[in-house]
């Protein structure tokens, strides 16, 4: 599924994330219904054809891949994230780890089509002052927040500061999130792999005690994934191919256009809200919860 970029930031904040709060509260299943869904699940292995040939995908040991409808599956049904227009083109899971077990985490692969990313500018930012405008980005958005009655969010910090490898173009970074009055920060790990005509983007979904999981397991997803011939970054064409209108700092920033940095944090809406996913499962599975916990309304709100 593509996330939320520049282009349809035209609906306000605030009524995005109502809209997205509402969606999930009307869901709830068992966990009857829900080990059946998990009984349904295709749990690939070796090589993936990604996006119709744009990449391949040597699903590394230890991990175990979903393609796009299995992946919405477990999103949407199993963890309460509200439904896209389209599902992602597939997720990674470690292997023998129920979705259900708060030791599940996953990496969601998507793809933006914007065009070539110009890495020119790798060397001169300055991600100290970047991480400081995000963060002041997300704090102005919060008093909107809370104005509708909804918890506020904060961008603690980088959980790993970005880095970019210039040989395989490929970026990563993870930020610490903390969602209202939640005791445990949300981790929320970026891996951005600039192509010929766009960026493949895997988004870790897991907790910040996840962290040392995700960091070990990165190297050998980094070098899992490539674009095919044709589709890579070496491959472009200056005279034919599209420009992306940003560069790598508003990928950090998330953004889908160098314009629309201060907003960008919201950009990634999707993201960040799966990113909450579930940790408490007694009895039954509230598909809205962790949908619940981010968008909590204030007490005082009726």
């Amino acid at each position: 599924m593509k996330m939320l970029s520049a282009k349809f930031l035209c609906i306000t904040t605030v009524s995005l994330l109502t809209l997205l709060a509402a969606r999930a509260e009307k869901q709830s299943i068992s966990r009857e219904q829900a080990e059946v869904l998990i009984s349904g699940l295709k749990l690939q292995q070796g090589d993936i054809t990604v996006h119709d040939g744009l990449a391949i995908l040597h699903v590394p040991d230890g991990f175990r891949f979903l393609d796009g409808p299995d992946a919405q599956t477990v999103l949407v049904k199993l963890w309460g994230n509200p439904p896209g227009s389209a599902p992602p083109l597939g997720m990674l899971m470690p292997d023998g780890v129920s979705p259900l077990s708060e030791k599940s985490w996953a990496v969601v692969m998507t793809y933006e089509a914007d065009g070539y990313v110009s890495d020119k500018d790798a060397e001169k930012i300055n991600y100290s002052e970047l991480l400081t405008q995000m963060q002041k980005s997300v704090a102005s958005a919060n008093e909107e927040r809370q104005n509708a009655g909804y918890e506020p969010v904060h961008l603690v910090g980088w959980a790993k500061a970005p880095r970019y490898d210039s040989q395989t173009h490929k970026l990563y970074w993870a930020k610490e999130l903390k969602f209202g009055s939640q005791l445990d920060n949300t981790l929320n790990y970026n891996i951005r792999m600039l192509g010929r005509g766009g960026v493949l983007v895997l988004n870790g979904v897991a907790a910040m005690s996840q962290l040392p999981d995700i960091e070990k397991a990165t190297p050998r997803i980094l070098a899992a994934i490539d674009f095919n011939p044709g589709h890579r970054y070496a491959d472009f064409n200056p005279k034919t191919d599209k420009i992306a209108e940003y560069g790598l700092a508003a990928l950090v920033a998330g953004t889908a256009a160098a314009a629309a940095v201060k907003l960008g944090f919201f950009k990634a809406a999707w993201v960040a809200i799966l990113a909450a996913k579930k940790f408490i499962i007694i009895g039954v599975i509230a598909v809205g919860a962790s949908i619940r916990k981010l968008f909590k309304r204030n007490q005082t709100t009726t």
